[in-house]
């Protein structure tokens, strides 16, 4: 779920027509040099951070049967591999295409075993839990059930990075408009929007945990898989005249 936007960093210059005399020779800070303005333009940068927890948990439980019977091995195996797929279409919500199963049938000394692994992927985080705490109940011992693994779909990933972006453009659009109406400008149609930046990374970096991915909670799982976008934008935008410009020039008209 995104953050709320913190304050962007805005850089701001108004230039003036071509010929006049403070014509600007680029833009502050060594960005790339403006095609020659046709006009009055602002010139600002904006910046946004958003963040996303997962949105996908993949749970896997692990089941054996050791018997001196090969039917009896496969068929304690197959029973209880039955009541895992039912628990998480019934209590998950757990589509087919969701439930992966491997199962590997051997012989060691005298008896023979049937290993079983299933992988579960939810998108429910609460009816994963759900799942999770009835298979320990009712099966106990008999599986093991290994901590939730969060991650990304790529929609989400891309649909973060275009909501950064967005962010940020906006947020420099606004300044734009609080620096033309210190003048008494309009701000115009935009003439460049440049995505100069865009950073990601894993986890929060002012809070970083030091424990161990095996010993961490729900929570912290949750923590260290969000992940977190920064986008720096470069815009300019033309300058209109003001209000109160136009409505002298009116009625010097009239």
């Amino acid at each position: 779920m995104p953050l709320s936007l913190p304050p962007s960093r805005v850089f701001a210059e108004l230039v003036c027509p071509p010929g006049g005399e403070n014509e600007p020779s680029g833009v502050a800070g060594g960005s790339s040099s403006c095609l020659a303005p046709p006009g009055r333009e602002v010139h600002v940068s904006g910046s946004a951070e958003l963040s996303a927890r997962p949105d996908r948990a993949k749970v896997t439980v692990h089941l054996r049967s050791r018997k001196g019977d090969a039917c009896a091995a496969r068929s304690s195996v197959t029973r209880r591999l039955d009541y895992i797929a039912q628990v998480a279409r019934q209590q998950g919500a757990v589509s087919e295409g969701n439930v992966t199963v491997t199962k590997h049938f051997s012989r060691i000394d005298n008896a023979y075993n049937m290993e079983a692994e299933v992988s579960i992927t939810f998108s429910d985080f609460g009816k994963m839990q759900d799942v999770c705490n009835l298979l320990v109940e009712k099966l106990d011992s008999s599986v093991i059930i290994s901590a939730p693994d969060f991650y990304h779909t790529s929609e989400a990933i891309d649909v973060l990075r275009r909501q950064v972006c967005l962010a940020a453009v906006a947020s420099a659009r606004q300044k734009a408009q609080e620096v033309c109406g210190l003048f008494g400008q309009s701000l115009g149609k935009p003439l460049l929007i440049r995505e100069e930046e865009v950073k990601e990374w894993n986890g929060h970096l002012e809070n970083p945990t030091t424990n161990s991915c095996e010993s961490q909670s729900l929570q912290q799982r949750l923590q260290s898989a969000t992940i977190f976008v920064s986008s720096r934008i470069f815009a300019v935008f033309e300058i209109k005249g003001g209000k109160k410009r136009k409505q002298a020039a009116l009625m010097n008209v009239k």
